[in-house]
């Protein structure tokens, strides 16, 4: 019994740390730190997806799982955004705007105020939007495809987009 306890202990945050890692594994998306993905974001002029979490957001775990995961949102990301992960928590240092923040206060910055968060800059860093809480993963995608396609530098209102889109 108590090997047991022993390997539950070594087993459960090494899994709760796999679902939390922003490296890049077979067919995921390629999460990058802050100021990587800004650095990013301006080399290819394509917009910032920056997924703000917390490790105890449980709907964070949900949107990683439910959301990000699936085919059509990760290949639709991959192409026409880069992907930033933000600790709303962590402390580690981010440049904004010439300012030297934390995660923490990056996100204060930003108004965040639930997990998940979804803002989206330009790819200049200037800032769009925050979607704040989860999103359903067919929701998502059109948020992706109206930002990711201009509509909404366009001026287009979203449920003009959304009325629009042929059903998929």
């Amino acid at each position: 019994m108590r090997r047991t306890l022993s390997a539950c202990r070594i087993a459960i945050p090494a899994l709760l740390l796999a679902g939390t890692a922003h490296a890049a594994g077979a067919g995921s998306i390629r999460w990058q730190g802050w100021d990587s993905g800004l650095r990013t974001a301006v080399k290819t002029q394509r917009p910032v997806l920056v997924d703000v979490y917390t490790d105890w957001c449980g709907w964070c775990r949900r949107m990683e799982r439910d959301v990000y995961s699936r085919d059509d949102v990760r290949d639709y990301v991959s192409r026409r955004f880069v992907t930033v992960k933000l600790d709303a928590e962590a402390g580690d240092e981010a440049s904004y705007e010439g300012k030297i923040y934390t995660s923490r206060s990056l996100a204060g910055r930003f108004r965040v105020t639930g997990y998940p968060t979804t803002l989206f800059l330009r790819a200049n860093g200037e800032h769009l939007v925050n979607v704040p809480g989860y999103v359903p993963a067919d929701r998502f995608l059109l948020l992706l495809r109206y930002i990711g396609e201009g509509a909404m530098d366009r001026g287009v209102s979203f449920d003009d987009f959304v009325k629009r889109e042929p059903a998929h």
